[in-house]
């Protein structure tokens, strides 16, 4: 009889203890069919963000490379001033591409994607920054910004790394959220490396046509009523010359200027002074020499010259005046 209610103490506690252990394995069960679930919603926010962004950021890139090729293979029908201002444009939206891809790179994704777009993408930005200048130079167009990185072969770059997104885009399509990322395209590329800048640099709207020019010429004090190329003076023992050059083309140009003073009498010394800029294009600078000691009665040959360039149309880069001081009235 005791061994009988022992069996079935035992029976009981196998019994309590097997109902336990069922019980667990499922909150378990639950547990991780919840977490799996969780998991998944999260993977499939973060997949469809990323995805978001991401093709923003490439329709960017081929917006810009659809703009490129047409600059390059139409560009010619353009002045140097409104092509190089295009240019310039194109260029400044580079440093954001890498910006945004650098941003993407965290949560990581499966599969690297986020990783391999942001590696591609710098890649990319210093293969355009490298076509950019080389085009930039080649019409010696003012372009002071530089790539992150001088690429050997941007066109040859800029196609590799298309083809290497086009192939890892893929990665997401079979991940919860089922994201589907765009394409990368190179025309400009493939245009870049077929037909280069000949079209762009024979061009006769974007060849560089050098030319500067005296725009004006100030003296202090202000001269008195003369004749043609005299500048008559008061008896003051000191003149100011100020001297305004223009550079009328669209290119960075050295300008020297040469300011010479040789006496006609005895009653000056000769003066010499070399002045040097470099004008931004068709822009106008004011080259102001030192101070020029005279005498009263004082008459000198002023001559003036610029080089660097020709003289634009219509502008004169040498101009000579008689300089002449009146007397001190003192003797």
């Amino acid at each position: 009889m005791a061994r009988t209610r022992a069996q079935r103490r035992r029976r009981t506690l196998l019994i309590v203890l097997a109902l336990a252990a069922t019980l667990l394995v499922l909150l378990f069960a639950r547990d991780v069919s919840r977490s799996a679930h969780g998991s998944a919603t999260s993977r499939r926010s973060e997949d469809r963000s990323f995805g978001a962004v991401a093709n923003s950021l490439i329709e960017s890139e081929n917006n810009f490379d659809g703009r490129l090729v047409l600059l390059l293979s139409h560009g010619g029908t353009l002045s140097r001033s409104v092509f190089a201002a295009r240019l310039g444009q194109l260029n400044q939206e580079l440093p954001s591409w890498a910006t945004t891809a650098d941003l993407l790179r965290r949560p990581v994704l499966v599969h690297n994607v986020n990783e391999t777009l942001d590696q591609l993408t710098q890649e990319r930005v210093a293969a355009y920054q490298t076509l950019l200048r080389y085009v930039a130079h080649a019409l010696t167009l003012p372009w002071s910004a530089g790539p992150s990185q001088i690429v050997a072969d941007p066109a040859a770059s800029l196609v590799t790394t298309a083809q290497s997104w086009n192939t890892e885009r893929l990665s997401l399509a079979q991940e919860p959220g089922r994201v589907h990322l765009l394409a990368t395209s190179s025309s400009s590329a493939a245009y870049f490396a077929q037909h280069g800048v000949a079209a762009l640099v024979n061009s006769p709207s974007l060849t560089l046509n050098r030319g500067i020019g005296i725009a004006a010429l100030q003296v202090y004090p202000s001269p008195l009523p003369a004749g043609a190329g005299v500048l008559l003076l008061p008896p003051v023992t000191s003149v100011q010359f100020g001297v305004s050059v223009l550079n009328a083309s669209y290119a960075d140009q050295p300008v020297t200027l040469t300011l010479r003073v040789t006496p006609v009498n005895k009653r000056g010394a000769n003066f010499t002074q070399t002045l040097r800029t470099t004008l931004g294009p068709q822009q106008a600078y004011g080259f102001v020499p030192g101070v020029l000691r005279t005498a009263a009665s004082e008459r000198a040959r002023v001559v003036i010259t610029i080089s660097g360039a020709p003289a634009a149309s219509g502008m004169v880069i040498s101009e000579t005046y008689q300089l002449e001081m009146s007397p001190s009235g003192h003797s």
